[in-house]
């Protein structure tokens, strides 16, 4: 298969995009610099927040600066797309729409890996917006296996690990992720998709097992597959 050059729509949030190339360059099966992925990225901090928007329409809206940096990608030779934030696949077609390469499908993926690691009931940790559009619902639905989302009060807990957290640079609070995963295992679930980027943050920072399918990897390793590498052991 051809190698394709993969450019990374960034800066939402700006340690995931970090965490996510890191990620690629381990996972990469290379023994030298030059069999590793050649990559480019933005970080862009000005694109407006993706849940505010899904929340309230008369926000700004994220598209169009996230199409307007897929075509500063693409012109400076992208041929695969990736983005380092889930929320953002509320909009995914809109994005596929306005941009001119393809997009690896986060969400997607990330159900795909819950239905082959065997799960059953798989907890949706992710924000209110990406909880909002049901895309992750949506996807495990169609992979056969039962998504199972917060409470409300829960989901409460999820938003602020995210923002006060991981956003605001402050370590993990534990206890407050204890809590969450003590009403997520009340609720039945035996694997937990952690689906927002910054989530992806906790399980490097709290050490989590296997039973967390983590979308950052699953975009990391699905980007390193779509642009002809291969994974290494």
């Amino acid at each position: 298969m051809e190698k394709k050059v993969l450019g990374i729509i960034g800066g939402v949030g700006p340690l995931a995009t970090m965490l996510l190339g890191e990620m690629i360059v381990k996972r990469t099966k290379a023994k030298t610099d030059q069999q590793h992925i050649s990559m480019v990225i933005t970080n862009n901090t000005n694109i407006p927040d993706r849940t505010t928007y899904i929340l309230d329409r008369s926000k700004e809206n994220p598209v169009p600066v996230m199409i307007s940096d897929a075509d500063k990608l693409k012109s400076i030779g992208a041929e695969v797309l990736a983005v380092p934030c889930n929320t953002a696949h509320s909009f995914y077609h809109d994005i596929q729409q306005g941009a001119d390469i393809p997009m690896v499908h986060m969400i997607n993926e990330t159900a795909k890996r819950a239905s082959q690691v065997g799960a059953k009931r798989v907890g949706i940790l992710a924000t209110t917006g990406t909880l909002t559009t049901a895309v992750y619902q949506i996807a495990c639905q169609q992979v056969g296996v039962q998504p199972i989302v917060p409470d409300e009060e829960t989901q409460k807990l999820v938003m602020s690990v995210i923002y006060d957290d991981v956003k605001a640079s402050h370590p993990v609070d534990f206890l407050k992720w204890q809590q969450i995963i003590n009403k997520m295992n009340e609720l039945g679930c035996d694997h937990i998709i952690l689906g927002c980027t910054e989530l992806s943050i906790v399980k490097r920072e709290l050490n989590l097992d296997a039973t967390y399918i983590d979308s950052l990897m699953v975009l990391a390793e699905s980007s390193i597959l779509a642009c002809g590498y291969e994974l290494n052991n």
